[in-house]
């Protein structure tokens, strides 16, 4: 059985929707952007921390 090629977005049930191209699939997300986060939240939060108690 052979298929024809579609150009269509297939999960898209309404027409306007069908005839937009698909949409774009994400990168991965860089692993380095949590642990840069992650830090500078816990140094705002020592810096408060340590502000309020002195």
């Amino acid at each position: 059985m052979t298929r024809r090629l579609v150009l269509t977005n297939e999960a898209a049930r309404h027409p306007l929707r069908r005839s937009l191209p698909p949409p774009v699939i994400a990168s991965a997300k860089n692993d380095d952007q949590d642990v840069k986060l992650f830090f500078l939240s816990f140094a705002a939060f020592f810096t408060c921390f340590y502000s309020f108690i002195f």
